[in-house]
C-alpha cells in the first residue's frame, strides 16, 4: 500500500518552493542565449533562403519565434504559479497514467535533440582536435561530449546556469565573427546577401514558403513550449502578486525578447552559410570558409552552443519526464542517463537531413498538447489547481483507470488535423487541441469526474505564489498534508 500511495511522489517531481527559485530574468536570458544557438536554426535558414530573400526570412522567423515565445510564457505560468513540472501537471488533462504517453513522446523527442546537438558538437570537437593534434575520430568525441553534458546536467539547475553565464558572452562574440566571415565569403562570390535567392517564388507559393518558415521555427521550439513548466518552476517571482505580467517578468524577457532575437540571428547565419558554401551545416561550412586559429575559435562556438542548449532545453525535460514515469526509484540523475542512452541509440548522425520536415510534424503534435494545457489551466481551472491530488493515486485525477479521455481524444484529433495542414501545423495543432479539449472536458468528462477547483473555485485553496503559498507534499506518510500558506515577506 505504501508503494501504491507514493509512486507519484518522486522527490524530483515535488513542487518547487519559493526559496528554491534561483533563476532571475537576467539568468534566464543568459540561458536562452545558450539554448537558442543551435544547428537546427541553421538548417531552417539554409532551407528558407532557397525560395525567399533574407529580409522575408527574418520576418518569418521573428513571427514564428515571438508566437511560440508567447505560447511558452503562457504555459510556463504553471511552473511559476505552482512550482509544478510538465509531467506532473499533465496528470490533470491526461490522468495519472495517461500523462505518461504524451510525456514519453516529448521526452524521447528531447533525447533525440540531445543526440543531434551532441553529434554536431562532437564533429566540431573533432575538427578542433584535428587542427591542433591531427586527431580524427568523431565517434570518440561524441561519446566523451555526451558524458560531459550528462554529468553537467546531473549536478543540477544552478550548475547549468553557471555554465550558461560562462558560455553566453563567448557565444555572442563568436556568432558575430561567424556571420562576418560567411557574409564576406558570399559577397566575394558576387552575391548580395540581402537580395540573393536561389529559386525565388511569388504569389501563393511565396506565402506558403513564408508560413513554412514560421511553422518550422514554431515546431523547433514546440517541445520547450509544452515543457516550459519544468524550467519555469525555478524562476524567481514575487509572492502575492496578482498582476500576471509582473509575476511572469522573468519569462517575458527571456522567451519573447531574448529568444526571438538570438534565434533569428542563428537563422540568418544559416542562410548566409548556405549562400557562402551551398550547405547549412556550419561545421562543413566553416572548414571550407576558414582555417587555422579562426577556424578553431568558430568550431568552439559550435561546441559551447550545443552544450548549453542540450542541458537546459533537452536533457532536463527528458530526465524529468523519465523520472516521473519511473517514480521514486528513478531519481533525476537516472533520468539524465536514460535520456543520454536514447539520444545515442537514435543514431543522430542520420537525422539532420530530414530535420525541417520533421519539425512540421513535431510542431503539430506538440502544440496540440500546448493547446490542451492552455484550455485546462486557463479556461477551465482558471489557474486554480488541486495540487495535492496530483500526487494521489486515488485522487480526482485518477479519472477512468488513470486516463482523462477528453485529453487523449483532443490530442489525437489536434495532432492529425495539424499534420493535414503542414504549412500551418503549429497554429492548427494549438487551436484544435484547445477547442476540442475544452468542449469534451467541460460538457462531458468533468461532468463524469468533477474537479474540486472548478466546482468550488477558491483562490486561497487552489492558487500558489499569487496568494503566497508554497505547496507541501508529504512523501513518507498518508495522507498528504494540506498545502499551507507561507507568510514570508519578499
Amino acid at each position: 500500500m505504501k508503494k501504491n500511495s507514493n509512486y507519484l511522489k518522486s522527490p524530483d517531481l515535488l513542487p518547487i518552493s519559493y526559496s528554491e527559485r534561483n533563476i532571475s530574468a537576467f539568468g534566464f536570458s543568459v540561458i536562452w542565449v545558450g539554448m537558442a544557438i543551435v544547428l537546427a536554426a541553421f538548417a531552417i535558414g539554409g532551407a528558407a533562403i532557397i525560395n525567399l530573400p533574407l529580409p522575408i526570412v527574418i520576418l518569418a522567423t521573428l513571427v514564428g519565434s515571438v508566437t511560440i515565445g508567447i505560447f511558452m510564457t503562457i504555459i510556463g505560468d504553471i511552473g511559476v504559479e505552482h512550482g509544478l513540472s510538465f509531467p506532473v501537471y499533465m496528470r490533470a488533462p491526461f490522468g495519472t497514467i495517461g500523462t505518461h504517453i504524451p510525456s514519453i513522446i516529448r521526452g524521447v523527442t528531447a533525447a533525440c535533440w540531445f543526440g543531434i546537438n551532441t553529434y554536431f558538437g562532437s564533429t566540431a570537437i573533432n575538427g578542433i582536435l584535428n587542427l591542433l593534434f591531427g586527431f580524427d575520430n568523431w565517434f570518440i568525441c561524441f561519446l566523451l561530449f555526451a558524458a560531459a553534458q550528462l554529468i553537467n546536467t546531473s549536478l543540477g539547475i544552478k550548475s547549468i546556469e553557471r555554465f550558461a553565464d560562462l558560455a553566453a558572452p563567448v557565444i555572442i562574440i563568436i556568432s558575430c565573427w561567424m556571420y562576418i566571415a560567411l557574409a564576406d565569403n558570399a559577397t566575394g562570390q558576387g552575391k548580395d546577401i540581402w537580395a540573393w535567392v536561389e529559386s525565388p517564388v511569388t504569389g501563393a507559393a511565396a506565402f506558403t514558403a513564408f508560413m513554412v518558415v514560421v511553422m518550422a521555427n514554431m515546431g523547433f521550439w514546440s517541445t520547450l513550449a509544452a515543457d516550459m513548466p519544468s524550467l519555469s518552476r525555478f524562476f524567481k517571482a514575487p509572492k502575492n502578486e496578482r498582476n500576471w505580467f509582473k509575476r511572469n517578468k522573468t519569462q517575458l524577457v527571456g522567451s519573447i525578447i531574448v529568444m526571438p532575437i538570438v534565434n533569428t540571428f542563428m537563422v540568418v547565419i544559416g542562410a548566409v552559410c548556405y549562400m557562402a558554401v551551398s550547405t547549412a551545416d556550419p561545421v562543413v561550412a566553416l572548414q571550407e570558409a576558414a582555417n587555422g586559429f579562426i577556424l578553431g575559435i568558430l568550431l568552439l562556438m559550435i561546441v559551447l552552443a550545443q552544450w548549453s542548449t542540450n542541458t537546459s532545453a533537452n536533457v532536463i525535460p527528458a530526465a524529468t519526464i523519465f523520472s516521473n514515469v519511473g517514480g521514486p526509484k528513478v531519481p533525476f540523475w537516472v533520468g539524465v542517463i536514460i535520456a543520454g542512452i536514447i539520444g545515442i541509440l537514435a543514431q543522430p548522425w542520420s537525422l539532420f537531413d530530414i530535420l525541417n520536415s520533421a519539425l512540421l510534424v513535431i510542431g503539430g503534435i506538440l502544440t496540440a498538447i500546448v493547446g490542451i494545457l492552455f484550455a485546462d489551466y486557463y479556461l477551465l481551472r482558471k489557474r486554480r489547481v488541486n495540487v495535492h491530488d496530483l500526487y494521489e493515486v486515488d485522487g480526482q485525477f485518477k479519472y477512468m483507470k488513470g486516463f482523462n479521455w477528453a485529453g487523449m481524444i483532443a490530442w489525437i484529433i489536434g495532432g492529425v488535423i495539424a499534420n493535414l495542414l503542414p504549412a500551418y501545423s503549429s497554429l492548427v495543432g494549438f487551436a484544435v487541441g484547445a477547442i476540442v479539449y475544452y468542449v469534451l472536458a467541460k460538457y462531458w468528462w468533468f461532468k463524469k469526474y468533477p474537479q474540486a477547483e472548478i466546482e468550488e473555485p477558491s483562490d486561497e485553496k487552489y492558487l500558489g505564489i499569487t496568494v503566497g503559498r508554497d505547496w507541501e507534499i508529504e512523501v513518507e506518510s498518508e495522507p498528504v498534508t494540506v498545502p499551507k500558506i507561507v507568510n514570508e515577506k519578499l
